[in-house]
């Protein structure tokens, strides 16, 4: 292992949070850029032990699974603003609802969280301690049973392509 590899184990992470850095502090200042290169350098070091490879088996699954997220997105923000209309009339039903899970993949697992909590009316709120079941809150649903297929297929199935 070279020095700089040591010294730089992820120089795309530490890229991004300089330039990160210095957007948010609206300065490229000769101490805005020290502070920057101070935390490009010593995250990476700090977090080395959190990195996992990933190994994508799928990677065209990976742009329908982008795509399908993106629209699920932007569908849901439209289905919460039209239910926050009506709210009067016909009120969330909201509930907890308990996935069985079949993807076992930490790094597949943690894409799966992330895509539960951006989309909206759905917040990932428990994993069970052997990874077999999920529990969600949910913000409007009608059955659930449908709405497990339909989370199972649209997001945990192409996840277990991607990286199992």
């Amino acid at each position: 292992m070279t020095l700089v590899r040591r010294l730089i184990p992820a120089p795309l992470l530490s890229a991004a949070l300089l330039a990160l850095w210095l957007v948010l502090a609206r300065s490229t200042s000769p101490g805005q850029v020290v502070v920057g290169l101070s935390l490009a350098c010593f995250v990476p070091l700090l977090t080395t032990n959190l990195r996992v490879k990933a190994r994508v088996r799928r990677p065209r699954v990976v742009f329908r699974f982008v795509v399908t997220v993106a629209y699920d997105v932007l569908a849901s923000n439209l289905e919460i603003a039209w239910s926050l209309l009506r709210w009067r009339s016909r009120p969330p039903q909201s509930s907890f609802v308990i996935i069985p899970l079949e993807l076992r993949d930490p790094v597949g697992l943690a894409a799966l969280a992330i895509v539960t909590t951006i989309v909206p009316g759905t917040v990932w709120s428990e994993i069970a301690l052997d990874r077999s079941r999920l529990m969600l809150h949910v913000w409007d649903i009608k059955e659930e049973e449908p709405f497990v297929r339909r989370f199972k297929a649209r997001y945990e199935k192409p996840l277990q392509e991607i990286f199992e």
